[in-house]
């Protein structure tokens, strides 16, 4: 098994992340205690999704994400740089019968769920053209780039104008003692919780490591101003151990 350090190189983290895509989404509900859920569904309300939207979805993994927004009626391209995150995605992707051409389910009122696409790419070069979606989102991903300032400055290129940015990432806890607890949690029991659950525990550990040594909420907000994005504001999710930043591309 291996692990990726935090100097972030592309080719150890994707291959981490190929390591852990089976049990991935598993093991992820059970170290967050099932708030995984409550993330996805506040990253889903800061992008205002509407049918008919087009959102790119980085870091997609297995495309769990995406399938969620998707769910609105938005069409949504999946995109990450582990194949094997992908094909973990690819497979349950064609056990759903929701998502693609679905109709919706009489008396609901639901919208007919979007169409969800995977693609291989690198967050730092998508393969996309200027401008080319209505939304864009990484969840959990930033963090595992090797240089933030050129993911969001793609994130901002492949955005229409008035276009919606959300990021959904580990961040700091607002209250003293539930930072502290935090912290010990991260350092100590998620990589002991990984070892009886994941098939790549080490994997866990480097994700301890990589979410101490992340900024928190007002830092990163600066870092996204500072790629030009504009309206940058964050809401805090369980006391801000989670937090959603939401910023919009300027209208030229």
């Amino acid at each position: 098994m291996s692990r990726a350090g935090l100097d972030k190189k592309p080719e150890q983290v994707a291959a981490m992340f190929d390591q852990v895509a089976r049990r991935y989404d598993v093991t992820n509900a059970i170290l967050s205690a099932g708030l995984d859920r409550t993330w996805r569904t506040a990253t889903a309300r800061a992008l205002d999704l509407t049918p008919g939207l087009r959102v790119l979805d980085v870091a997609a993994g297995t495309a769990t994400s995406s399938r969620a927004f998707a769910a609105s009626g938005a069409d949504v391209v999946a995109c990450d740089f582990s194949l094997g995150m992908l094909e973990v995605g690819r497979h349950r992707l064609a056990g759903t019968s929701s998502v693609g051409a679905g109709t919706p389910r009489v008396g609901t009122g639901a919208p007919r769920p979007g169409r969800v696409l995977l693609t291989a790419g690198d967050g730092l070069r998508l393969p996309f053209v200027d401008a080319s979606f209505d939304r864009v989102t990484i969840s959990f991903g930033l963090r595992n780039v090797a240089a933030v300032d050129v993911c969001l400055g793609e994130l901002l290129r492949v955005t229409r104008p008035g276009g919606v940015l959300a990021i959904c990432e580990f961040s700091r806890p607002v209250w003293g003692p539930v930072r502290t607890v935090y912290l010990e949690y991260l350092m100590r029991a998620l990589p002991a919780v990984a070892r009886g659950v994941s098939s790549s525990p080490d994997s866990y550990v480097y994700l301890a490591e990589s979410i101490r040594a992340w900024p928190g909420q007002a830092e990163l907000a600066d870092l996204v101003r500072g790629a030009g994005w504009t309206r940058v504001n964050w809401r805090n999710l369980s006391g801000g151990i989670v937090a959603v930043h939401r910023a919009v591309r300027p209208s030229e």
